[in-house]
């Protein structure tokens, strides 16, 4: 039977672990919902920052190799 007490205190802290990491998430995510309505409130477009911080995480090679295929689908799309 103490097995199965450490077992569910185990499972317990992990799940407290988790909890708590879910609240500082949602926190993080109300900071940057913050930072995007500031940029937006001094005129900056939040919808290209986003573009921007994701074009960002991505290496060169992989971000080259994106915008060839973009220019290619509106190239056959007779966007140009």
């Amino acid at each position: 039977m103490a097995d199965g007490t450490v077992q569910a205190d185990r499972l317990r802290l992990l799940i407290e672990r988790i909890e708590r990491l879910e609240e500082e998430k949602k926190a993080m995510a109300d900071d940057i919902k913050d930072v995007y309505a500031e940029a937006k409130a001094v005129g900056y477009d939040p919808k290209i920052m986003r573009t921007i911080v994701r074009l960002r995480k991505m290496d060169s090679h992989d971000r080259r190799e994106a915008d060839d295929l973009l220019e290619t689908y509106k190239a056959a799309l007779g966007m140009d």
